[in-house]
């Protein structure tokens, strides 16, 4: 991604922000390479060099061959330690309290299950102080936090500080949620849709990526989506942008989604959808398969993977339950590929971990697309690896875009 400095001293915050944005996605590098890379005269970079060297947020990390004869240009890097952002996680019945160091490395992170349909005064209460308890076990001294970060599912508002429908997850609607967050911290909070998180610690990772467009497609409880164009995730104008869970693809007599609405995707094709259609079949005589494999478990306990596994070993009833539900997604996305063109689908989820589920999608996918869109399917690289980084790198990136300056 080019980035251009200003000389001007008036816009620091935008060239301290082009040479940490510069030095996290490429490494450590001289300050001369800094400057070419960001458009900086050879002064202007080494005073915001040298003043980051003296907050800590930079480091001298040795040094290189240089052009000139007999010379070593020494080498800076972000000082990743040196400040750290804590996240909160908030799925329908759980949540992940965590902590994140400015290159996404985890210095803690724990799951807490969450009562349904709980009230906002409880649910902040119990998260905020067992994040606060954590940061204290782990010796992180409040001066070292840059703020907290939340990632939760649902719609927020367009300034980003309230949520405004989190379908069920909370009792209540209209939230404001990063308020109450600040106040039972005492940290400056940030928020944004989980899914959209998800995406944006992708991003954050894929440092050498190249597409102009991609589409992130999250299939684990529910059906999530988000799109980015130049590496910017776009929310749309009403915070929704991407919702194709809530496309309606049943016509007549479908279920009714959490969103209010009857027949939505979700309701056919998502991991949840699936099992409680699974669950309802399940007896010797129509779903034998399915039976052998769960007849021990509660219901409650029987998981998305053993629906996948009951179709790869041939149940036909299950099968024809995934056949509906691929048809669908496949359907959807194939729409948004003709809207969107996007050089990139990615893929993130427990369903996508079975090989034959993954596969069905893909040619389902791939059925109606002509050869002009070019655009590259794949699972994403950090499947199942980003629930603890997503909400604290949300912090780090608007840390990263302000010049690492704190607020």
């Amino acid at each position: 991604m080019p980035y251009e400095g200003d000389n001007m001293m008036d816009i620091k915050r935008t060239n301290r922000s082009a040479a940490l944005r510069i030095l996290h996605e490429k490494g450590g590098m001289s300050r001369k390479r800094l400057a070419e890379n960001i458009k900086l005269t050879p002064a202007a970079i080494t005073k915001i060099v040298g003043e980051m060297l003296g907050e800590g947020l930079l480091v001298e990390s040795g040094t290189v061959p240089s052009e000139s004869a007999g010379r070593r240009e020494i080498l800076v890097e972000l000082n990743t330690h040196h400040r750290c952002a804590l996240g909160i996680l908030l799925n329908l019945r759980q949540a992940i309290v965590s902590a994140v160091w400015l290159d996404g490395s985890v210095l803690f992170s724990e799951p807490i299950e969450l009562p349904s349909a709980a009230s906002a005064e409880e649910t902040v209460a119990l998260l905020s102080g067992r994040l606060l308890a954590l940061a204290k076990e782990h010796g992180l001294e409040a001066e070292r936090v840059i703020g907290l970060g939340l990632a939760v599912r649902g719609i927020t508002s367009a300034d980003g500080r309230t949520l405004s429908d989190s379908f069920g997850m909370l009792d209540e609607r209209d939230v404001p949620l990063c308020r109450l967050f600040e106040e039972a911290t005492g940290f400056p909070t940030v928020m944004a849709n989980n899914v959209r998180a998800l995406f944006s610690a992708q991003l954050f990772f894929d440092r050498d990526e190249e597409e102009s467009s991609e589409f992130f497609l999250r299939c684990e409880v529910g059906i999530g989506a988000a799109l980015s164009i130049n590496r910017q995730i776009w929310p749309g104008v009403s915070r929704q942008c991407a919702e194709i869970g809530h496309i309606p693809v049943v016509r007549r007599g479908g279920k009714r989604c959490s969103c209010g609405k009857k027949g939505c995707l979700e309701t056919v094709a998502s991991p949840s959808a699936l099992r409680e259609d699974a669950l309802t079949l399940r007896s010797e005589a129509q779903t034998p398969v399915f039976w052998a494999l769960t007849r021990e478990k509660a219901p409650e306990d029987v998981t998305i993977e053993d629906v996948l596994q009951a179709a790869e070993r041939g149940d036909a009833a299950i099968n024809a339950l995934l056949d509906r539900a691929v048809t669908a997604l496949g359907d959807v996305v194939k729409t948004l590929v003709y809207l969107v063109d996007p050089g990139a689908i990615v893929l993130y989820g427990r369903m996508f971990d079975n090989a034959a589920c993954l596969s069905r999608l893909l040619r389902e996918i791939e059925k109606g697309i002509d050869g002009r869109h070019r655009v590259r399917i794949e699972r994403s690289p950090y499947n199942h690896r980003l629930e603890d980084k997503a909400a604290g790198l949300l912090v780090v990136d608007a840390y990263l875009n302000d010049g690492g300056i704190r607020p």
